[in-house]
């Protein structure tokens, strides 16, 4: 793939900032700007993927709908997109906007319009998570739009590749770190933002020190990429039944930014606490 330098200019020139996607969730310098990494990371059913959906529509809504109306790509590793979740998200928040008077075509029209700015690709080991990788470069490299990656999840493969690797660590860990390694570069040279889930892993690698955050269990090139980390949990809630038990269940985010300093090479950390629950219509922050 050749272009030439002006044809690089005129594509990074256009690419656009996602750092005001949610300020209700990042600290007050705000979210991610270009070329940073946000790791959302929990356990199963602490909303995780909740507030990929949320991203992704903030991000191929319309500016009057409060969108930033950018294209995102979403690589869906476990196999588990809910489409008609993120259409049900995108009517709601379509239809708090639009006037009681306008046609079901238009405000139909509006959610393909939406549509069309999203990309998803599947992929179901570490190696087809590479050559996704590999292949999203030639979109990045045409299209200016695009300026959201979010990945559900980074860690799904873990254990299969624990067990392709072996009682050695490095071959345990060779195809996420390469693509990591990857997604250094496609962040550095086209200028994107990018959100991915990860999963709480309690069990421990042999030889970990203890003292270790348990985040900390992916490769170490994967690490040292996070920019933001997000700590999802959920505020267990009364016993209840059906759906209103889950639409009453508090979710908890504790995010850490991290940014470097002016005056000093070291990098500073800001620090920010939200709740939200899930609605029909998406996440609804206290």
């Amino acid at each position: 793939m050749t272009e030439s330098g002006a044809q690089l200019f005129a594509r990074l020139d256009g690419r656009r900032s996602v750092r005001d996607i949610e300020p209700r969730l990042f600290p007050d310098d705000g979210g991610p700007l270009p070329g940073e990494v946000v790791e959302l990371f929990g356990s199963e059913g602490t909303g995780k993927t909740e507030l990929l959906y949320h991203f992704l529509c903030r991000g191929v809504l319309p500016l009057a709908a409060g969108g930033l109306e950018v294209e995102v790509a979403f690589v869906d590793t476990d196999y588990t997109l809910d489409m008609l979740r993120v259409v049900s998200i995108l009517d709601s928040r379509l239809g708090a906007v639009s006037s009681s008077g306008s046609p079901a075509s238009s405000h139909d029209a509006m959610v393909r319009s939406c549509l069309s700015r999203l990309l998803v690709m599947h992929c179901s080991s570490s190696s087809q998570l590479l050559l996704t990788l590999h292949s999203l470069e030639t979109w990045l490299a045409s299209r200016a739009g695009l300026a959201l990656l979010l990945i559900d999840s980074m860690s799904a493969f873990y254990w299969l590749d624990r067990c392709e690797g072996g009682a050695s660590v490095a071959k345990q860990e060779e195809k996420l770190c390469r693509c990591a390694q990857l997604l250094t570069r496609l962040l550095r040279d086209y200028r994107i933002s990018l959100m991915a889930s990860c999963h709480a892993n309690r069990r421990r690698c042999s030889g970990a020190s203890s003292s270790e955050p348990e985040w900390q269990y992916l490769c170490r090139p994967w690490q040292r990429l996070v920019t933001h980390r997000m700590l999802c949990s959920r505020q267990e809630a009364a016993p209840e039944g059906g759906k209103e038990h889950k639409k009453s269940q508090l979710f908890i985010v504790h995010c850490t930014s991290s940014h470097s300093s002016s005056s000093s090479a070291t990098k500073a950390k800001s620090y920010r606490t939200s709740s939200f629950r899930v609605t029909d219509g998406g996440v609804d922050f206290i």
